[in-house]
């Protein structure tokens, strides 16, 4: 998987459960590596209280509206 354009490849999530229901909390973003083996995570706020970490692919949406000023400073990984 290629990213040309810097911009988050995935969405990071905290994921609560209360009985039937679930709040997803965006807490941040991924970008894909260049070799497409691995992740730049960038988190804004820590998951709390047993929250699950899920990472997801953007909507159409929120793809087309993504900050560019969020870009990593490493490109391509570790």
């Amino acid at each position: 998987m290629t990213n040309p354009s810097n911009k988050p490849t995935h969405r990071a999530y905290a994921v609560t459960k209360r009985g039937e229901k679930s709040r997803w909390q965006e807490i941040g973003a991924a970008w894909s590596h260049k070799d497409g083996k691995g992740f730049n995570l960038k988190l804004d706020y820590l998951p709390l209280n047993g929250a699950e970490l899920v990472l997801r692919v953007p909507d159409a949406a929120e793809a087309a509206t993504a900050d560019d000023a969020n870009a990593p400073a490493i490109e391509g990984g570790f």
